[in-house]
This record gives structure tokens, sequence and C-alpha cells, in this order.
């Protein structure tokens, strides 16, 4: 009876991790989806600027 209760707190173990691990991965998505758009901003900015440098020549 006990390999049957052993069995039984590892696999609600491995689902607590498994959920955080979930967790982990949605915040580094979230982040990362951040990041990208900060840096497609960015770019679009410095596109701006340098088209606004060529037209005052």
């Amino acid at each position: 009876m006990q390999s049957g209760s052993a069995a039984g707190t590892e696999s609600k173990q491995d689902i607590g991790l498994d959920e955080e691990l979930a967790d982990v991965l949605i915040a580094i998505s979230v982040i990362s989806k951040r990041l990208a758009r900060k840096l497609n901003e960015q770019s679009q900015q410095k596109q701006i600027n340098k088209e606004g440098e060529n037209t005052h020549e």
C-alpha cells in the first residue's frame, strides 16, 4: 500500500512541477513578445530618423 501512496505523491509533485514550468515558459514568452515589439519600434524609429536626415540634405 505504501508504494501506491508514494506514487500518488510523486504524480502530484510532477503535476506541480509541470504547472510551474508551464507558468515560467508563458512568462518568458510574454517578455519575449514585449522585447520584440520594443525592438521593432526602435528599428522603425531609427528608419524614420534616417529617412528624415536624407531629405534635409
